[in-house]
């Protein structure tokens, strides 16, 4: 992974001094992460803070980039993902985010539920779950789900109850997501042209405070997509099947096994599948076990395990066809992937 920072990878700072009057803060600073990889794991510990971990869904070369604007009450991020991966886990304790999907090689489609140039992914104190396509760039902010709160509390802001911890898809008024795209798209010129412009305490108080009028702005126009309701249904779905494709590794589940355990037809199994997470039920198991392989591969440091070992342990037993498959994948064999983590 190649990456450069201004200043040290940043730490959680949003959520400790979200809550202080501004005057309360001691020495407020800004920290800037801009980080690339060629691995979806290295691109993951590139995060930050934030407790994600990535499957790389559809084959081929890896390449991500990730930028991060770390202020004491909000952060401000900009991602790009080469391949379709399921991100999962957490923001953090206590965090806000709202996600803006910026360009995508296909349609947009977050657990289930179509992203449209007037809806926005937002996470209120909620566990990260989530498949993105390929050539996928994300632009958002997090900050302290505490601060949201209390900012709405202030300014009488009635917020959507019924998507707190959860990760939704939400409607937004047209002009209040134009003007955050439009601040978004200011941020990352400025941090282009000048990075060390944000070392500036009054620029970069004079940014945390446009971003949160802009999310007060929008947050009285929130809304629950209209097939919340179905999507969530098919995410039921779907988290089941993977529970039993998923839990010994083991390719020799029928998808016929998987229908019988969750109560649909294949064919309902297919259309879950295709609109949460994009792919097919037998695609996805393997490229899910395919990156559990590539994790296991990259820390074995016994010199008597060997490519073999590792891929039987999750399933694959045809040797010559788990290679293929492998290097389809990731764009090299797994005793390269083997060499390397050894020599690292």
């Amino acid at each position: 992974m190649q990456s450069t920072a201004a200043l040290s990878p940043p730490t959680s700072t949003a959520g400790n001094s979200a809550a202080l009057p501004r005057g309360a803060e001691e020495s407020p600073r800004s920290q800037v992460l801009q980080a690339s990889s060629t691995d979806v794991d290295e691109h993951c510990a590139s995060l930050g803070a934030w407790r994600l971990a990535y499957d790389q869904i559809s084959a081929g070369a890896f390449r991500g980039s990730f930028a991060l604007l770390s202020l004491p009450r909000v952060e401000v991020f900009r991602e790009n993902t080469s391949q379709q991966v399921r991100q999962y886990g957490q923001l953090g304790v206590d965090r806000f985010g709202i996600a803006l999907p910026w360009q995508a090689s296909g349609e947009v489609s977050f657990n289930g539920v179509s992203i449209t140039p007037t809806r926005v992914i937002a996470c209120f104190d909620a566990e990260v779950d989530m498949c993105t396509p390929e050539q996928f760039e994300l632009r958002g902010v997090v900050t302290s789900a505490k601060l949201v709160e209390e900012l709405a509390d202030t300014l009488r802001i009635a917020l959507p109850q019924d998507a707190w911890h959860q990760l939704r898809a939400i409607e937004m008024e047209t002009a209040a997501l134009q003007r955050l795209r439009q601040l978004l798209t200011d941020v990352y010129d400025t941090l282009a042209a000048s990075p060390d412009a944000f070392d500036e305490p009054s620029l970069f108080q004079a940014i945390e405070d446009a971003v949160l009028v802009e999310i007060t702005d929008m947050l009285p126009t929130a809304r629950p997509c209209d097939e919340v309701r179905s999507a969530a249904a098919r995410k039921r779905t779907v988290d089941r099947a993977c529970e039993l494709m998923l839990a010994t590794g083991d390719e020799a589940v029928s998808i016929l096994d998987v229908c019988r355990h969750v109560g649909v037809s294949r064919r309902k199994l297919n259309y879950c599948f295709q609109h949460v997470l994009g792919t097919t039920p037998i695609a996805y198991a393997r490229a899910v076990r395919l990156n559990r392989v590539r994790r296991d591969l990259k820390h074995c440091r016994d010199p008597h395990t060997g490519v073999y070992d590792v891929a039987a342990s999750h399933g694959f037993w045809h040797f010559s066809q788990f290679s293929l498959d492998y290097k389809r994948h990731f764009c090299e064999l797994p005793s390269e992937t083997l060499r390397r983590g050894r020599a690292a």
